[in-house]
């Protein structure tokens, strides 16, 4: 089904991998007549290609890239555009699209979601851009549809912004890298690793994308395969996938931890672009003659068989088949691997939902940028054609992806016939993949073709003894399943017809509501601000010396954006910095933002002049073996914070806040083994944060530990490779090592500076 060679490998005529052996450029050029290095054929990437298409550096080692269009939702531009105003913005100098698509329901916090929208309209009339209004369109599909371009970059504030089907290489990151943009500054980045995705078959009658996007991820997740590497689409069997299928996978290759991807091309899309009114954005894409990759993942399309990844983790994954045969020991195992994310806080229970040897599913969901999409629902709707979801607790809501794909849904007669099971068509809207929408109740279990199945995610409040699961499966799976009134079920079970529909796009519905620019800024609008729209707090600079208290210590094999800052209701507070720091952590560790308060208070007497044991006088106990270690420190030169440890943080969606609210929180540093994805390492320096690494099994402090870090500023302008640290306690110092890992000059500066935005303010 999917096999990863151990090493690299060499694709010739885009057909025929030859493993990376000591005889494998002899295979080569017996191959091709030709002699081709290592170097040459990983220049014959398609990755590699656009990349030096976008490099401004001039060295392929060291990546300075140029992206082509930027593109944000609402719970993130208004930080973006206030983080930018801030360092001297005036106009958007590339195209910027500002869609609505996360808090569309404008349902909590009084007036606040609109004031965002409002906001976003303002803005992108002041300085240039594109506002697309709320349920018109989810931000990837409006830039499936109106953005991509084959060859092209863009980069997106939201972790799923992948276009790679399209021909398009996308990269979503924390809004600072994007506020880079918007200031002509670069995306610095080594020259990523490419591993080949190499398919072959055709996907069996009743499998879609999300079941070969799982089994992807079931594969590489763990392991890191393709740990910020980019993954590169190619083989015959990429021939046998429709343009919308090949989005299915791609969109979920987030999951897998990648940096982004990208794929071969060809008629089909071709056609896409077509359809969409836009022929001149086709590019065709392939690898040169002979390619190398540093690593290729194989996969036999005709061995996919209808998946289901389990909580609570896209890559806890199995086949529904194998599932409903093992169903108690899976069940057992889900439930007991469950509590060590969970901490015990609740009870969590999946084996009661077994009725007659057959699992009962609470909730169907079909939606957003992965299942939201036009062939999904038609071939969910042709499963759920003439049956009935039943009167009973179980149901079912689909969310297509834009205004255009439910247009042609109702056109074709398929939403229809999905509304008369009983089932709720929705507009275009994000919330059911990040708990702000279709909540499940307590203990339910949803089946969902979205993006995550992340523990504290989908409305659940473990302090408030709530708790919901959710697995991710495919659209036809999930329509065979309600089919069967709840009953979890493969739509490979399904023996009837699943047609295959022409898409036709109507562009008139968004030249009828989406306001466009066309580039031109008028600096003489004025900005609508919301009450709940406040600037960023001052930040200082990275000091001397810096004391920092251990206050939170997280255990987990890995730790979730979406448990550092929790989704859901606590989105509509994104654009107010101070008041969303007061969700961080807490539905993980609800003491956190006490004790990063009470650090904070030390750094806010020391800063305006005054002593910190003014504010806690304990702190001359800490201080006392400092000083008689290193006279020379005192109040005025050593800043004092709180970190974090975490074994490896960081795993999920690109929200910067998930670093920024622990900065405005007082917090100079998070320590960790490794981080999960480049994108959180990134927000935490662009927020002025160290980003501490310690070895695996080491872990000299505890939590609310205080830790001595001498001279870290001149360690950071020196780029000194291990850092002095000490653990401060019982009027002892104990010395340890830090490291900060590979930082370009940039970067240090911004970490000297404090953040981005003083880095950049004028």
């Amino acid at each position: 089904m999917v096999r990863l060679l151990d090493g690299g490998a060499y694709l010739v005529g885009g057909n025929e991998i030859i493993p990376d052996t000591p005889e494998a450029e002899a295979a080569v050029r017996s191959k091709t007549g030709k002699t081709v290095t290592k170097k040459e054929a990983a220049g014959q990437t398609i990755c590699f290609g656009i990349l030096k298409d976008h490099n401004t550096s001039g060295n392929m080692d060291k990546l300075k890239i140029r992206f082509d269009k930027l593109t944000s939702h609402d719970i993130t531009f208004v930080g973006i555009i206030q983080t930018a105003r801030a360092s001297g913005l005036q106009k958007f100098p590339m195209p910027y699209v500002l869609t609505n698509c996360h808090n569309s329901l404008c349902a909590v916090g009084g007036t606040i979601n609109e004031d965002d929208h409002m906001f976003g309209l303002t803005c992108a009339k002041k300085y240039g851009g594109v506002y697309v209004p709320p349920h018109q369109a989810v931000i990837h599909q409006f830039a499936r549809e109106m953005l991509a371009g084959g060859g092209k970059m863009i980069l997106g504030s939201d972790s799923h912004t992948r276009y790679g089907a399209l021909g398009t290489m996308a990269v979503g990151e924390g809004g600072p890298e994007l506020v880079k943009q918007l200031l002509n500054q670069t995306y610095d980045i080594n020259m990523p690793e490419v591993v080949g995705v190499y398919l072959t078959g055709a996907p069996v009658k009743g499998v879609g994308p999300q079941d070969v996007a799982l089994a992807i991820i079931g594969a590489v997740f763990k392991n890191g395969y393709v740990k910020n590497k980019v993954m590169e689409f190619v083989g015959p069997g990429v021939e046998a996938l429709s343009a919308d299928f090949r989005i299915g996978v791609d969109v979920m290759t987030t999951e897998t931890t990648c940096l982004s991807s990208i794929w071969k091309t060809d008629s089909e899309i071709k056609e896409f672009y077509e359809i969409h009114g836009r022929a001149g954005d086709y590019r065709e894409l392939n690898p040169g003659e002979v390619a190398y990759y540093d690593g290729m993942i194989q996969v036999d399309l005709s061995q996919i068989r209808p998946m289901i990844a389990m909580p609570f983790h896209p890559s806890n994954t199995y086949t529904i088949e194998e599932l409903n045969s093992n169903l108690m020991d899976i069940l057992d195992e889900t439930e007991k691997r469950a509590q060590v994310s969970l901490e015990g806080a609740v009870e969590f229970r999946l084996k009661d939902k077994v009725r007659n040897g057959k699992f009962m599913v609470d909730q169907g969901i079909i939606a957003g940028c992965a299942g939201g999409g036009f062939e999904n629902i038609c071939a969910a709707a042709d499963i759920l054609k003439g049956s009935s979801i039943g009167t009973d607790g179980f149901t079912l809501s689909v969310y297509p992806a834009s205004m255009p794909v439910y247009m042609e849904l109702i056109k074709n007669g398929c939403a229809a016939a999905i509304m008369e099971t009983g089932a709720v068509m929705k507009t275009a809207f994000c919330g059911p993949c990040f708990g702000a929408g279709d909540t499940p109740a307590n203990n339910a279990f949803s089946i969902r073709h979205s993006t995550r199945n992340f523990p504290n995610r989908e409305g659940s409040k473990l302090q408030n003894g709530q708790i919901s699961s959710v697995a991710l499966m495919d659209a036809r799976s999930i329509a065979a399943t309600a089919a069967n009134r709840g009953v979890l079920t493969p739509a490979t079970d399904f023996d009837g017809e699943i047609g295959k529909y022409k898409y036709h796009f109507d562009s008139k519905i968004y030249a009828n509501r989406v306001f466009d620019s066309h580039g031109e800024a008028d600096p003489d609008t004025e900005i609508q601000f919301g009450p709940n729209i406040k600037d960023w707090p001052a930040m200082g600079e990275l000091p001397e010396n810096l004391v920092l208290q251990v206050v939170s210590e997280i255990h987990d094999p890995v730790t979730t954006t979406d448990e550092l800052i929790p989704s859901g209701e606590t989105s509509s507070y994104r654009s107010n910095p101070l008041g969303l720091a007061e969700f961080t952590l807490s539905r993980k560790d609800p003491a956190y933002v006490g004790r990063a308060k009470a650090v904070r208070a030390l750094e806010e007497e020391r800063m305006k002049g005054g002593h910190p044991c003014h504010v806690l006088p304990a702190i001359k106990d800490v201080m006392a073996p400092v000083k008689e270690r290193y006279p020379a420190v005192s109040h005025e030169n050593t800043g004092f914070g709180s970190t974090i440890f975490a074994v490896k943080p960081g795993d999920g969606s690109a929200r910067e806040q998930a670093a920024s609210c622990q900065k405005v929180l007082g917090g100079w540093a998070n320590i960790a083994n490794e981080y999960a994805t480049k994108r959180y390492r990134s927000n935490l320096i662009n927020w002025g944060m160290l980003p501490f690494l310690i070895r695996e099994g080491e872990l000299p402090f505890g939590n609310l530990d205080y830790l001595f870090i001498p001279g870290i500023r001149k360690a950071v302008e020196e780029k000194t490779e291990v850092i002095a640290a000490y653990v401060v306690k019982d009027g002892q110092l104990k010395e340890f090592e830090l490291r900060l890992g590979e930082l370009t000059d940039e970067e240090r500066q911004i970490i000297l500076k404090g953040c981005l935005i003083n880095y950049n303010r004028v």
